[in-house]
Parts: C-alpha cells; structure tokens; sequence
C-alpha cells in the first residue's frame, strides 16, 4: 500500500483514484518492460475505458516528468566526480601533445630510414609473385602438356586411319587427362570434339566395312576356288591311300576288260597329278582376303558400345549378299563352267563366315551361319533341280555330280551339314541315267542303221580274236571250221555287247564319291543296266523291226542276232559283279532282265515276220484277176498264184540260215519257220475264202468255180511239198481245209449228203459252214440264170434242167433254215 500511495502521490492523483491509478501504473510498467508485446498492453489499457486515449496521454506526460526528476537527482548526485575527471584530464593533455609531437618525428625519421627497405621489399614482393605465378604456370602446363600430348597422338592416329588405338586415346583423355584440367577453355573444346571425332570414326571404319563387303563379294569366287581345290586334293590323298591300303585285299577293278590297265594308269597319273599340286603352298581365307576392316570396325562399334548395331547390320548385309550369291546366272545349265563360278561364289561366301566365326568373339554366332546354311541349302537345291533338268548331255550332267561332291565335301569340311545334297545327287543321278538312255539311244539306233544284218565273215584267227574279244562267243563247231568262215551274228551285235559295257562304266562314273556301299552301287548299276535293256535297247529293236525297209532276211538275222544277246546276258552279270565285287548270290542282288527284253525282241520280230509275210500274200492276191462269168477253166493255176508260191517257197528257204548248231538253236528255228509257214497257208487260205464270199462279188459261173479250184489245189500241192519240214503229216493242207470241202460240194454238187450229214462229227462237208454254202450257192445260182439269159435257152434250162433247178431252190431253202438255226441257237 505504501509504495501504491506514492506512486499516485508522484502522478499528483487524487487518492479517490488510487485503484484507477495503481491500474495505469501496471500499463507503464508492462510498458516500460521490453520482453512483453505492446499491443497487448495498449490494448488492455484502451478497453472498456472511456476518453482512455486522452487519460493516458496525461499519464503519461506525468510519468515522463516524473522520471525526468530522477535523472536530475540522479546527476546532481555524480556531477562533482565528473568534475574531477575532467580537471584531471586537462592536466594530461599537454603531456599527450608533447608526446604526439615526439611520437609523430621518430615516425618521420622511421619513415625516411625505411623507404629504401620499403622500396627493395616492394622488389622483393614482386619477385615472389613472379615466382609464385611461374611455378603456378608450370604446374598447370605439367598437367596440360599430356593432355595437349595425348590429342596430337589422337590426331597422329586418326590421320594414319588407327581408329581403334584413336578410341583408346580418347577414352583416356576423355576419363584421366581431361579431368585434370577441365578449367581450361581448350579442354571443354576438346571435350566437346571427343563425341565428334567418335562418330567420325564410327562413319569411317563403317565405311571401310562397306568397302570390305564390296571385296569379300567379289573374291568369293577365288576364296571358293581354293578351298574346293583343297578339298578335291584332300579327297584324292584319301583316296590313294585306301587303294593302297586295300591292294591285294580285293579284286581289281575293271577286270573283264583291255581297259583296266588304262584305266587304273589314268587314275593313278590323276592322282599323282593332285598330289603334285598338293604340295604348293596352301592358301586360307586370310591369305587372300584382308579382314582388318571388320576386326577393326568390330572393336570400334565395341569400344563405342555399340556392338549391337554393328552386329546386326553386319548380319543383314550378308544375308543380302547370300541372296545375291544365291541367284545363278539363266544360262549356268549350259556350261560346266557356269555351275563351277556358281559353287566356288557359295564356297566363297560359307568360308569367310566359317573365318568370321571362328576369329571373332559373337559377330555372328553357329546359329546365324546354320540358319544362312539352311536357307542357302533349299535354294541351292531348288536352282540344282530346276538347271540340271535343262541338261541333256550326260557327260555335263556327271561333271556337275563330280561338283556337288567337292562341294558337299567342302562345306563339310567347315561343319555344314550336306546330306541333302548327297539326297539330290541321287535324283541327279536318276536324271544322268536318262542321259545316258537318251544318248545310248542314238548309239543303238547308228549300230542299227549301220548293221548289213548278215553274218560276220571271218579271214583270219586274228580276225576272229578281235570278235571274240570284243563279244563272248563260243562254239566248238565253228571254231573246227577252217578259214574264211562266218559266225552267226552280225556286226551289230559285239557292238551292242561293247556300249552296254560302256554304258555300265558311264553309270558307274556317277556312282563314285557318293559314300555308298559296294552293294548300294551294285544294285545302282544294276537297275540302270536293266533300264538300258528293257526300255532303250528294247525300243529300239522294236522300232528296227517295225522299219518298212527291214526285210525278212533282216528280221531272221534280227532273231539269231537277239538269241546270242540273250546268251550273253550272264557275262554282264558277271561284269557287273567283278567290278562291284558284290556275289550275285546276295539276297538283295538285282538280276538283269536282258533275258526278257531279247525274248520280246524275238517275238515282235517273228510277229513282224507273219505279218510282212501276210503282207506280201495280200500284195500277190491283189494281183488276182478272175474272171468269175467264165464259161469253162484255164485247165492251169492263175499266174498271180504261182508266183506267191514260188515267192513262198524261196522265202521259207531263208529260214535255214536261223541258228541250227545246237538242238536248242534247231528247235528254235524250226517252231518259227513251222509257225510262219502255217500262218502263211492260213492266211492264203483265208484270203481266198474272203475273194469268193466277197460282198461285191454278186455271181460266180462253175468255170470259175473250176479255175478256183485248180488254184486251190496248187496251194494244196505247196503245203503237201514240206516248204518247211517238221510238220506232221498234212497239218499244214488243213490250212485249206474249209476251202478244199467247200469248193468240193461244188464241184461234186453233193448237196444231199452234205444235207443229210450236217452236224454229224463225221460229216464229210464238217468244215462247210451253211451260210457260207448258201452266200456261194446264190452266186452260182445267179450267175448260171445270168448266163443262161446271155445265151438266149433260158427256156429250154428251164425245160431241160427243171429237176437241177428245183433241188437249187430247196437246198437253198434248207440251207437258209440251218442259217435261222444257227441264229436262233449261236
């Protein structure tokens, strides 16, 4: 309370007012403090206060004045003190001035004394700063200088073209120099033409692949070249060394020929040949291409990090060039040459990837080159099998067989697998032996051509060698016979036993080298030697046989000419069987169908036999003339007929040249002559039944029916002469049986008996068939009312011959009921 008194005594208050008056000292005192915020303050003192804005302006003045007085107290209190210091420091004040004056001469002096020293210090500063700036500067140019150093090297490089040692720079100057300095100006310039210079590298080293590529295109042929050649020496060496391995174990080939010593010299001077050239220098792939370009851009793309896209670029662009390797030139099928560029591209292009693959780490991988492999394969053997087909020559046809092998045995080399070009060469090979028919056709057909078909005459024993050695003929007769003598074949046919054998040496060529079995090319050769017999020679002594010009002496010598072929079939067999050394009693042995094509041969050309001789029948018949309203006979045989006979008799002659030196050769001959014989008669026979049943023959007088006769019996007295022996008894006048019965009835007019008989096993008219009987009787019939009318006593025939005419009228009556009969019972 005592101090809240005075405190409104000091503001001259009333005391009334003391509670309103300690509040207003609180507000200046929360004022007065400086930690608590005055707006808080202002505003407790302002609420709820009427005129508080002036009341407190008022207080405030007061409180001012208040502490004004205690100010002044309070200095009225310390002024003496104040005094006193000020008294005191008057004194000090002359004793500072001296000291000043002092303190500023030792300065002037001190300064004029250090001037110089200021002045060499100033020097001496400066010298320092030099030193301190050079020894800065060398610092720096120690650690620009390599950096400078390491770009000229860059620049060395790039100009002489190491772009790979140029990457390697860069990439230390761009991660261990330049780091070092890359303060400098000419160092962030260097830095920003590091990603440049890169792309110009890459720009560069791809260029140099394009150009790579361009080559590698163009000495493919070479590359393929070599490495062809160095598989044919390969083989060959392989080869020779087996025969030599292999000499005493097995017979020599060739054996059943004069050929076997120049074939096995030829194979052996071949040989030698290869070997010769196997001791040049071998070349590779390097050695021909330079590769660095790919290694080079290989390690660049790499360096780059950008392996990826060179890898497949790469990839893309070989597989372009695959394709154009791929595709053959259209006219590759007409030369041997055109399939040789063909490989040897192929060959080219699988070596340098083969090199690719292995000299690189991934540029492209077994999988790449396999999948490049598979593709190339189905094109080459789809261009193969479309270009072969075009060849027609077999002897292109076996030098491309000899190519593929190369080939195959080339790639194989490098690890391609090739067994389906080894599957083509057999379609090839069915298409070689096609060829060869084609071309052994033409062979066959000059022997034909060229054959005199007569039998080969012999001078000399020298003479007879020479056949005997070039055909396996044997016959102990002949051999007993002096000289001259003839053997029975003619020239054709030791000429045809000779190409077969050279066909069998052309088929064996394409065997060869294919990695068969001794059985495999046995059954091979086999089969094609079948084909030559059965479909080439065979057709082509079907077509000799049917020629026009091919006589019937030809067609005999045709027939012994087949049956020593025939014969000859085994040594083939056995031919065959010491080349292949295969025994032909092996289960899956082939057996050559010579037998059955010679046999076929014989057949058509005793078939072409009757039927020339048919011919030359019908020719003769044509020349008939008779004159069917003649009154009364010649009394002789028709000139045309005597002359088929005599032409007849002289050819049946000719049959005694068919082999006859052994019982076989007897029996043959005797069945064909018999058969031609009696296919002769009964086609006379039968041509002249149809002469008189001719359709347009309307009448026939007994005259003619007479002269028939005696021409009948001509044919008779032909067929009882034996024109060819062997038949038994009158087999061969039962050719003219029906002939003989009918002009019989006739001529005896035994109608009754025929009549009475008909039907009867023994009857004497058996052969006489009623409609035949009756188209004849009506034709007899018309032509005697013809003549009767010719000679004006129709009448007194009529009166005369009343009874003839009525049996005529029945027997053609009852022969008209046996025809309905026979009708309504066939």
């Amino acid at each position: 309370m005592t101090g809240d008194g005075a405190q409104v005594r000091a503001l001259g208050l009333p005391k009334e007012d003391s509670r309103e008056e300690k509040g207003w000292g609180n507000a200046f005192a929360e004022l007065e403090s400086v930690d608590l915020p005055l707006g808080t303050t202002l505003r407790s003192v302002y609420d709820d206060q009427p005129n508080a804005h002036k009341r407190f302006m008022e207080k405030l003045d007061a409180r001012i004045r208040n502490h004004d007085r205690e100010i002044e107290k309070m200095c009225n209190f310390h002024h003496q003190g104040f005094v006193d210091a000020i008294t005191e420091l008057l004194k000090v004040r002359a004793d500072a001035e001296k000291l000043m004056g002092q303190v500023t001469d030792t300065n002037r002096r001190l300064q004029e004394a250090g001037k110089e020293v200021t002045a060499q210090m100033e020097e001496v500063i400066r010298c320092r700063v030099q030193q301190r700036n050079m020894v800065t500067t060398v610092e720096k140019l120690q650690l620009c200088i390599p950096v400078l150093e390491m770009y000229s090297k860059l620049k060395e490089q790039l100009d002489s073209k190491r772009y790979y040692a140029a990457l390697k720079t860069m990439e230390q100057l761009q991660n261990i120099y330049i780091p070092r300095v890359s303060q400098y100006r000419f160092c962030q310039i260097m830095a920003e033409n590091l990603p440049k210079l890169r792309e110009e590298i890459k720009e560069i080293s791809m260029s140099d692949l394009k150009d790579f590529l361009e080559s590698i295109r163009k000495h493919s042929d070479k590359i393929g070249q070599t490495a062809m050649k160095q598989a044919q020496q390969h083989r060959t060496f392989n080869s020779a060394v087996q025969k030599q391995a292999s000499v005493g174990l097995a017979k020599p080939l060739y054996s059943l020929d004069s050929r076997i010593g120049i074939r096995q010299n030829e194979l052996a001077a071949e040989e030698r040949g290869d070997e010769d050239d196997a001791d040049d220098e071998v070349l590779t792939a390097p050695d021909l291409v330079d590769f660095s370009p790919v290694y080079r851009c290989l390690h660049i793309y790499s360096v780059l990090g950008d392996r990826e896209t060179f890898e497949n670029y790469y990839r893309k662009q070989r597989k372009k060039q695959a394709r154009l390797v791929l595709q053959p030139q259209s006219s590759m099928h007409e030369t041997v040459e055109g399939y040789r560029k063909y490989f040897n591209q192929i060959v080219g292009f699988f070596v340098v990837e083969d090199h690719i693959l292995h000299a690189t780490q991934g540029l492209v991988t077994r999988a790449f080159t396999d999948e490049l492999w598979n593709m190339a394969l189905s094109k080459i053997i789809a261009v193969l099998r479309t270009h072969s087909s075009y060849c027609n020559d077999p002897d292109l046809v076996l030098e491309l067989k000899n190519l593929i092998v190369i080939f195959a045995d080339t790639l194989q080399v490098y690890g391609f697998p090739v067994n389906r070009l080894f599957d083509l060469l057999f379609e090839i090979r069915d298409q070689y032996n096609e060829t060869l028919l084609k071309k052994w056709a033409l062979v066959f057909r000059d022997i034909f051509e060229q054959d005199n078909y007569s039998p080969i005459p012999v001078e000399s024993e020298e003479e007879y060698k020479s056949v005997i050695s070039r055909f396996p003929f044997h016959d102990a007769e002949i051999e007993k016979q002096p000289f001259p003598k003839k053997l029975p074949m003619s020239q054709s046919v030791p000429q045809i036993y000779t190409q077969v054998k050279e066909f069998i040496y052309a088929s064996l060529k394409f065997s060869e080298s294919l990695h068969r079995s001794s059985t495999e090319i046995d059954d091979m050769l086999r089969k094609s030697t079948n084909l030559l017999l059965t479909r080439t020679l065979s057709s082509c002594l079907q077509n000799l046989i049917k020629k026009p010009h091919i006589g019937l002496t030809e067609l005999v010598q045709i027939i012994i000419n087949t049956t020593h072929l025939e014969q000859a079939c085994r040594y083939l067999e056995d031919f065959i069987t010491n080349i292949t050394n295969v025994s032909p009693e092996t289960i899956h042995t082939t057996r050559l169908y010579g037998l059955s094509t010679f046999k076929d041969a014989r057949h058509a050309a005793e078939g072409e036999i009757y039927t020339k001789l048919n011919q030359k029948i019908d020719e003769f018949i044509q020349l008939a003339d008779y004159e069917w309203s003649m009154s009364e006979s010649d009394g002789r045989a028709s000139g045309y007929l005597m002359d088929l006979i005599n032409f007849l008799r002289s050819t049946f002659q000719v049959f005694t040249h068919l082999p006859n030196n052994n019982n076989d050769h007897a029996a043959m001959s005797g069945k064909v002559a018999q058969t031609a014989c009696m296919s002769a008669c009964k086609h006379l026979s039968t041509s002249l039944m149809q002469m008189l049943l001719d359709n347009e023959l309307k009448q026939i007088s007994m005259g003619a029916i007479q002269q028939f006769n005696l021409d009948v019996i001509q044919c008779e007295l032909f067929a009882s002469s034996e024109p060819v022996p062997g038949f038994q008894g009158d087999t061969l006048q039962l050719a003219f049986i029906d002939l003989r019965q009918l002009l019989d009835l006739f001529m005896v007019w035994d109608w009754s008996t025929y009549l009475a008989d008909y039907g009867q096993p023994n009857s004497k008219y058996l052969r006489v068939n009623p409609s035949t009987a009756l188209a004849l009787l009506e034709k007899v019939y018309r032509g005697m009312k013809d003549t009767s009318k010719k000679n004006n006593i129709f009448s007194q025939f009529r009166k005369n011959d009343r009874d003839k005419q009525k049996l005529i009228e029945t027997v053609v009556k009852q022969l008209r009921s046996l025809v309905n009969g026979m009708s309504q019972h066939p």
